[in-house]
This record gives C-alpha cells, structure tokens and sequence, in this order.
C-alpha cells in the first residue's frame, strides 16, 4: 500500500509563557519550542509512528507532497531530516526563490493552557499543473491520495484528474475549516471524509452522529464518513452497509479540556 499526503508543511515555534501578554506588554518566555506541523505532516507522522517496528519492505509507501523553501534552505534540509527514510520527500515542490517555510508562531499561556496562534505563509500554492506532473510520476503504485482542505479549487482540479488518470486510487479529504469555500465540492468527490467539529456546528449539526448521516446522502461515491468531535470522541459511518462506530476521547483521571 502506498499512502501520498497533498498539504501545507509548517515550522512551529512555540514560545511558552506565564500568561498571555497584553498589548504593548514586556514578557519573557520560560521556554522556546521548534517543530514540524501541518496536518498531513501530522497524519504522516503518526503513520510513520505506528509502522516503526515494521521492516521498510513490509510497512506501507508513505509519501509527503507539499511546497517548501529552496531545496538548500535550512528549513528544508530540516523538514527532510524529520521525515527520511520513512516518509518520502522526493515529490516535494520547492520555490527556489524562497527561504522562509510556512510558520506559526505560538504562545502557550501556562496560567489558562491555551495557545494562541499567529500563521505565516508567503510560498505560492501547488498548482494543478504541478500536481498532475507528480501524480504521473508516482503512477499507479500510489494507491491512496489524502488532501488537506486546503485550496478546495486547486484540490477539486487534482481529484479529477486522478479520476480520470488514475482511476484505481482511493481519494480522501479533510473537511476542516468553517465556512471556506468547496469544502463540500471535495467531499461530494472523495472516497473518504474526514469532518472536523468546528465545520460541522458552522453548517448546524449538533453532533458528529447528525452530521455523517446527514452527510452520506451528499457524498455518493464515499464508503466511510469520519467526524471528530473534541472531548466527545470521534464518530465514523459507512453508508453503504449503515454501519456505524463511536470512540470515546482518551482521557486521564481529572482532566480538564482547555480548548
């Protein structure tokens, strides 16, 4: 099995702080962080996770397609160095006149444990173009395609033409972000939907459960639906054998949610 993840790969840096700081404030942090994110640098991670025990020649193919930095930039010899052997790196899309990864800049208030975000990214999006010269590379050894809801424009443009080329390959999306634009266009093409809560109480379901049943009658060609829904777990459906599965969130005794 050879599993290609299509998104967005940030450089986190991650300042930990005693309280969130005011506007025009002074703080010192207790701690500074530097790591690799991005959600299918994620889904990768925990894949490559899962599989490190098994043998190279037996664990699934996993590849990364993403748009980084000049292949000499420092962020991206680090990016790679994360990932090598076991996630391949080698149809990433390099700007060469590019220096700077995709960046977040986090503050973790020790008082509250939330974390406040602030994203850079001044790299060009993958183009469809770029992504049908990949996917003709890779051929029909790729045998599963997952997209971050990134650019649902871009994204709809692969997916078709996996379909077209491709048409053996199973295709899955994320469908993550409230109220961006063709989210449910991918969904409608995908073989397998992953919904966040957030997108689904902005289109007014009230559980994960709602939002899968309701969702299998406009997703037509999908054979699993999943929903993940914070505190209470996760929920997954396959419409075609109406079979459906909840699992609780892992939590240890007296926990609090913070976010």
């Amino acid at each position: 099995m050879s599993v290609v993840a299509v998104g967005s790969c940030y450089v986190d840096t991650i300042l930990t702080t005693l309280h969130y700081p005011g506007e025009d404030e002074k703080l010192r942090a207790s701690s500074v962080t530097r790591r690799r994110g991005g959600n299918c640098p994620n889904t990768l991670e925990v894949l490559q996770q899962l599989t490190q025990h098994t043998p190279l020649n037996q664990s699934p193919k996993l590849d990364l397609i993403t748009v980084l930095p000049a292949r000499s930039s420092v962020a991206s010899e680090q990016i790679r160095s994360a990932f090598e052997p076991r996630v391949r790196l080698d149809h990433c899309i390099y700007r060469d006149q590019f220096a700077e990864p995709a960046s977040s800049y986090i503050i973790k208030s020790q008082s509250t444990g939330s974390r406040t975000i602030v994203s850079y990214n001044g790299l060009p999006e993958m183009s469809v173009e770029e992504f049908s010269r990949i996917a003709d590379d890779l051929g029909p050894r790729a045998t599963w395609f997952h997209f971050e809801g990134r650019a649902p424009d871009v994204t709809i443009g692969c997916i078709h033409y996996l379909r077209e080329h491709f048409p053996n390959a199973r295709v899955s999306v994320e469908v993550e972000k409230p109220g961006r634009d063709g989210l449910q266009e991918l969904a409608v093409e995908a073989d397998v939907v992953f919904y966040s809560k957030g997108w689904a109480l902005h289109n007014g379901y009230i559980s994960a459960e709602e939002c899968l049943r309701k969702q299998s009658s406009q997703t037509p060609k999908a054979s699993l639906l999943c929903c993940t829904w914070g505190q209470d777990g996760a929920d997954a459906f396959e419409p075609k054998v109406d079979n459906f599965a909840h699992v609780a969130a892992y939590a240890e005794e007296n926990f609090r949610v913070v976010e």
